[in-house]
């Protein structure tokens, strides 16, 4: 089976058929056609750039391809990225180039949101927590083990915490307390972490337990700058769609309303800390001698 890079080249090589074929242009009247600047034409046809779905809509239209051809060439790019953004494949090296991505989009974004379900954001996890994460993670997708690497990028990553150009929400559910991806005295040092988030200058909440939800989020998500990510179980949907930014910010707005912050926040993190700590001394106690 080809991979998706392979099949981006393929892809390439066809947009560049249906402008020598169909639409009869040489690269720079082509581009002019579109609207754009001489060199994009160029840059797709030789892997140099990869086309969105709006590019291949301008290019096929410009072209005066059918409508079947038009959607038979959108459908064909939406199944590369598909293929792309599988766990599969981003991870194929381990976790470390994944991280580095995250790295260098949330270095240019000025503001950043993230809501989590059941897992604490990246952005404030201790090394122990996402090593147990990473491992987890890379088990489970059956994928090369490269924790420390890994680890050492996503708490490189953390500096963005500080930069005062960056506006940061952080929201999770209380649920992301309550279960353990990790042994209970690390989410012990987890929550202490979380503490002392509520004197930086993070936006930082919780929604609690029993909460009436405004809306019903299936998932946790990621809106950095003008990028949004869902992670799914098989793999992770990443769109600059206008639509959609739009979408998951007013699905922010809505669960911010009904979300605790400072004090009611604290009084959440201690409970689910004094929670974490009596699991992890049940856990250190040797089972009783059953005597008969």
């Amino acid at each position: 089976m080809s991979t998706p890079e392979e099949r981006r080249a393929e892809f390439a090589d066809e947009l560049r058929r249906v402008r020598q074929d169909v639409a009869k242009l040489n690269g720079k009247d082509f581009a002019a056609r579109c609207g754009w600047h001489a060199s994009k034409v160029s840059k797709i046809e030789n892997k140099r750039q990869d086309p969105d779905d709006s590019d291949v809509l301008v290019w096929m239209t410009t072209a005066g391809a059918s409508e079947s051809e038009i959607e038979r060439m959108r459908a064909w790019l939406r199944g590369i990225n598909i293929d792309a953004a599988s766990w599969k494949h981003q991870l194929r090296k381990g976790h470390g180039d994944r991280q580095t991505y995250s790295k260098q989009i949330e270095a240019t974004a000025k503001r950043i949101r993230v809501f989590e379900l059941i897992i604490v954001p990246g952005l404030v996890q201790i090394a122990d927590y996402a090593r147990w994460v990473f491992d987890a993670a890379a088990r489970f997708q059956r994928v090369p083990i490269d924790t420390e690497e890994a680890l050492s990028i996503r708490m490189q990553r953390q500096h963005a915490l500080y930069d005062n150009a960056k506006e940061i929400e952080l929201l999770i559910c209380e649920s992301a307390l309550l279960y353990y991806v990790c042994p209970p005295d690390v989410m012990v040092a987890q929550i202490d972490r979380l503490l002392a988030l509520l004197g930086l200058r993070v936006r930082f909440g919780i929604i609690p337990l029993g909460t009436r939800l405004p809306v019903v989020p299936p998932n946790g998500f990621w809106i950095v700058g003008e990028r949004v990510l869902i992670e799914t179980v098989d793999t992770e949907i990443n769109t600059e769609t206008p639509s959609d930014i739009e979408t998951y910010n007013r699905l922010m707005d809505e669960l911010w309303n009904v979300a605790v912050v400072d004090n009611d926040a604290r009084k959440i993190l201690v409970r689910c800390s004094e929670a974490a700590s009596a699991a992890a001394t049940a856990d250190r106690v040797p089972p009783q001698e059953v005597t008969r």
